[in-house]
């Protein structure tokens, strides 16, 4: 057999794994989602081995969906890192066999805190699935492994029950975007949703505001100083009335003698679009986006010039 029809094969057995749990649900699901959306403590997960990875996965992803968890290392746990359990905690136990020596041994003492237990098990009639207040049954009929000793199919199940888990628990919470987002601040998403105009915007120095009367030269001179790629243009009363861009300059330049020596209001872009500072930076490259433009002044309610935003102010912010 060759190595792709190989994995078609691991493939198929992972998927008719994953999909057999869908025809074993029953109640002991609602149970555990209604269990762990209820506690005032955390989820701790426990496991050895290949289904410790699975776990430690399966609780980042609670972790980042809003369900406060941590993961416990069972052989850790009898060495002092038992102390992170408390009764107020779901602890959710996972083991293929459900025989898993470093597990059980720590049934009892998770028993005596009085935490609940959810057990993830491949065995429902297990050590483990007996001293469990509730059961998700994860077995699976055989390993990828040709040898069915390497946990494949049944790892791809434990996480898949995991990822049940989580996304059931953002629905029962009305979870949202801007929720995922507080938990990622650091990621694109995360920006897209917290980060304001004002937070990125060139202001002050920066900003360059000329006159309708000055001279092309003169505001050629002003951006190449900030190393803006435009600058906002005002009436007498310092309200915005037009963009100066290298783009205007360029369509100005052929066929126009002195145009150094115009008027800036003769060569601009008038009535331009604007943005106001606490709209988010994602509705700011909206427009820059759907405008084919670079650059977009802030104004405030009087529709004065506060600030500027430039596409290379949303490339250093990672939106684009």
């Amino acid at each position: 057999m060759s190595s792709r029809n190989i994995a078609k094969e691991v493939f198929r057995i992972e998927a008719e794994a994953i999909k057999d749990l869908a025809g074993r649900l029953d109640e002991n699901f609602d149970r555990a989602v209604e269990a762990i959306y209820r506690t005032t403590g955390r989820v701790v997960i426990m496991g050895m081995g290949k289904p410790g990875i699975i776990g430690e996965k399966i609780s980042a992803t609670l972790t980042s969906t809003g369900t406060p968890s941590l993961f416990l290392h069972p052989a850790e746990a009898v060495h002092g890192d038992l102390g992170k359990v408390t009764k107020e905690d779901v602890v959710l136990a996972i083991s293929n066999s459900g025989e898993t020596e470093e597990v059980l041994r720590v049934i009892p003492l998770i028993k005596k805190i009085g935490a609940r237990l959810i057990a993830l098990a491949g065995n429902t009639k297990s050590t483990l699935a007996r001293h469990s207040d509730i059961i998700l049954d994860v077995g699976v009929k055989k390993e990828a492994c040709p040898m069915g000793l390497a946990p494949t199919a049944s790892t791809t199940a434990t996480l898949a029950m995991g990822d049940a888990l989580a996304v059931a628990l953002i629905k029962r919470k009305g979870f949202r975007e801007a929720d995922y987002a507080f938990f990622h601040p650091g990621g694109t998403l995360g920006k897209r949703l917290i980060l304001k105009v004002e937070d990125i915007m060139r202001k002050d120095f920066e900003n360059p505001i000329v006159e309708e009367n000055a001279l092309v030269k003169d505001v050629l001179v002003k951006i190449t100083s900030v190393r803006a790629g435009s600058a906002s243009v005002v009436d007498k009363k310092g309200k915005l009335t037009g963009i100066f861009t290298d783009g205007d300059l360029r369509r100005h330049i052929e066929g126009a003698e002195n145009i150094a020596l115009r008027k800036i209001k003769d060569v601009m872009t008038r009535s331009p679009k604007t943005i106001t500072k606490e709209k988010l930076a994602a509705e700011a490259l909206r427009i820059l986006k759907e405008n084919r433009i670079d650059e977009i002044p802030v104004v405030d309610k009087n529709n004065k010039p506060v600030g500027l935003v430039d596409v290379q102010d949303l490339l250093k912010a990672g939106l684009v």
